[in-house]
């Protein structure tokens, strides 16, 4: 064998083809979990910032009936709020004082989402429903200082992730809950009477005056859903 001369085993060659073997598999699988990455976010980010589903069997067992409009009450199973490309951080006392009222469906306004819709007992019992606000994704920890605001017919209550130094609610809002589910929000509606309405709007935006409002969530996105059931599995702890 000449000075110089490398040689190249049969053993070394069978190593090199596993070893390409192996990094082709590598890069098919990475590519294979971005696809399934990008085709998940693009069903969960195409429907909407935020849905509403009525649990069927809610329907069939109390009468209970979900619709958009007061012109067409027949009952639908799912409902979408327009989305907001951009939303800026702004003020609870910028929110219009009629927003409860001002519209059905959609009516979202500058840098704030709001959505109307009604739940009626069409039944001929006494009936209690659960509705429950569940986070679905959120990036770049946008939820620090975001408020969701539900009225039911008239009265209103503002919910918001716990202080992260105090450990406490922010003024003026019920913590979050903090369930493994991602429930962040759930309430009873207790006693809706026969032919009775509830006219429901949720308000969704960013408080600039929590002291996490920060630069770090500018490009942050959170994706949620309400579900609207007859019951609770954990009505008795709550």
């Amino acid at each position: 064998m000449a000075r110089g001369e490398v040689v190249v085993t049969a053993q070394q060659i069978k190593n090199r083809k596993r070893f390409e073997k192996i990094v082709t598999i590598s890069l098919l699988i990475i590519v294979l979990l971005l696809c399934i990455s990008y085709f998940v976010l693009n069903i969960i980010y195409n429907e909407g910032s935020f849905t509403i589903s009525m649990d069927k069997n809610t329907y069939l067992k109390s009468n209970l009936v979900m619709y958009e409009s007061m012109n067409d009450r027949s009952n639908v199973r799912k409902l979408t709020a327009s989305n907001l490309e951009f939303m800026d951080n702004i003020s609870i006392k910028w929110l219009p004082e009629n927003i409860n009222n001002e519209a059905e469906g959609s009516h979202n306004g500058e840098n704030y989402i709001a959505y109307t819709f009604y739940l009626e007992n069409q039944g001929n019992e006494n009936i209690n429903y659960w509705y429950s606000v569940v986070v679905d994704d959120v990036i770049k920890d946008v939820d620090d200082a975001v408020r969701i605001m539900i009225y039911r017919n008239d009265e209103s209550v503002v919910y918001g992730k716990m202080n992260a130094n105090t450990e406490k609610p922010e003024p003026g809002t019920v913590a979050f809950r903090d369930d493994e589910d991602g429930t962040i929000i759930l309430e009873k509606r207790a006693d809706m009477v026969p032919d009775q309405v509830d006219r429901i709007t949720i308000v969704i935006w960013l408080e600039g005056d929590d002291p996490e409002c920060v630069n770090a969530i500018l490009g942050g996105e959170m994706k949620i859903h309400m579900d609207i059931t007859e019951e609770h599995v954990e009505e008795e702890n709550v």
